[in-house]
């Protein structure tokens, strides 16, 4: 039932956000003399404090209209290129002359574990410039019918094997933390059936490949908890009218306060900040809260089922860095890469991925040359640091551009030696 609950406090609310929303815009306006004064700045700041705090934020858009290439601002196009009742893979087609040398096609794959692909927007940012970006944009499972099935950890590898062939051969691969063993799995898979279409390079961005190495708060917890728990405790059922009515989710809501509740003294300390901006009419560091916490407070449903398989296999039971992990049956090598080159990205203070947890890749891969090989540790960085901001734009893109360059394109084996297969315990 508090999913429902859920539902209707924030229907109750409705009319007191109006009411809040009525009364800034009073106190705001230009004619009212009270808007210029500290009382009436203080009465519209706790008003849109309120009504902040108590709405529900929709999807945001990516609004990025523009890139700089070759020195050059061009224009912008987003455009759905594949489509399923989960995901819609999105192109950022940029406005190039068509004599321009192609550059290479990179999929991101976003984290589905919370927050929309948007969150993201820095990373597509950064790497417009450098290449033709795709991203993953998964769907809210509140929004998806039970009519469309069920989406699990097999589908989800599933659609990125069908992203790589759709977007054909030379495709480079970037995971963001909660891909990068759906990512791994899919790639060991494409490399062990001897498709031609896996990707060219696979960057793994402070991904949670092996748990056990610095295990974090959040490993600790699913460990502790085990999968029972989870079962019982955090999914629901969607509540009418949504369209995905009766189908069993994690809720946005619930993962909202999840991850709050990790720094809850700072989201409290930012909160007082913001009201205090507004008080003393500090427009520019009130804007920068606005827009950070209107995609960080933005959150999606995600199935049953892919949740709780993605718990079980990724951080109660271990399965991939034991060799015990199964797609529909058949096992996931890593050992069975040899023709992706792989890079490593870590955040030195990750306190969700700790460190180390992606490095593992690199032991799982045994049959990769080392010359196809990098790992990057990026100094005075937390877990978002890794895929946004100014040192993932100063010191991680460099890398990840130079790192696609080298190995733009990749020659296969006539035939196919027998590999060493390492099995961790």
């Amino acid at each position: 039932m508090y999913y429902q609950i859920y539902e209707l406090n924030h229907a109750a609310l409705q009319p007191f956000r109006a009411l809040a929303d009525a009364t800034k815009l009073f106190y705001q306006n230009p004619l009212n003399p009270l808007s210029a004064t500290p009382v009436g700045r203080a009465v519209s700041a706790a008003a849109e404090v309120f009504e902040r705090t108590t709405r529900r934020y929709g999807k945001p858009a990516f609004d990025l209209p523009t890139t700089t290439v070759d020195g050059a601002e061009v224009g912008v196009e987003e455009r759905i290129v594949w489509s399923r009742p989960f995901c819609d893979l999105i192109h950022f087609r940029r406005d190039l002359p068509r004599a321009r040398r192609a550059d290479p096609k990179l999929l991101i794959v976003a984290p589905m574990s919370g927050h929309y692909a948007t969150l993201l927007r820095g990373t597509v940012e950064a790497m417009m410039p450098h290449a033709e970006v795709y991203i993953t944009d998964w769907t809210d499972a509140r929004m998806v019918p039970l009519s469309e099935g069920r989406f699990d950890l097999d589908d989800y590898v599933d659609y990125i094997i069908g992203m790589f062939h759709h977007l054909g051969p030379d495709t480079h691969v970037m995971a963001v933390c909660q891909p990068s063993v759906p990512v791994l799995s899919a790639v060991s898979l494409m490399e062990a059936r001897g498709d031609p279409l896996s990707p060219a390079s696979m960057t793994l961005m402070g991904g949670p490949i092996d748990t056990r190495r610095n295990p974090t708060a959040v490993n600790l917890l699913a460990e502790k908890k085990g999968i029972e728990w989870f079962r019982d405790n955090v999914i629901m059922p969607v509540p009418f009218p949504n369209p995905g009515f009766m189908r069993e989710v994690y809720p946005g809501f619930l993962q909202l306060s999840g991850f709050m509740s990790m720094n809850l003294d700072r989201h409290l300390i930012a909160h007082k900040d913001f009201f205090m901006h507004l008080v003393k009419n500090d427009g520019d560091s009130a804007e920068k809260h606005r827009e950070f916490y209107d995609e960080y407070l933005a959150v999606m449903d995600l199935t049953a089922e892919f949740y709780l398989q993605t718990v079980e296999t990724v951080f109660v039971r271990h399965d991939l860095p034991k060799g015990r992990m199964k797609h529909r049956g058949e096992p996931v090598d890593p050992s069975a890469v040899r023709t992706v080159a792989l890079l490593t990205v870590e955040g030195e203070n990750d306190d969700i991925s700790g460190v180390g947890q992606t490095q593992a890749t690199h032991d799982l891969c045994v049959n990769i040359p080392d010359s196809m090989r990098g790992h990057h540790l990026q100094s005075r960085v937390g877990h978002y640091g890794v895929f946004n901001g100014s040192r993932f734009r100063a010191e991680i893109v460099p890398r990840i551009v130079d790192f696609m360059a080298t190995h733009a394109a990749k020659t296969r084996p006539a035939a196919k030696p027998r590999l060493i297969s390492v099995k961790n315990s």
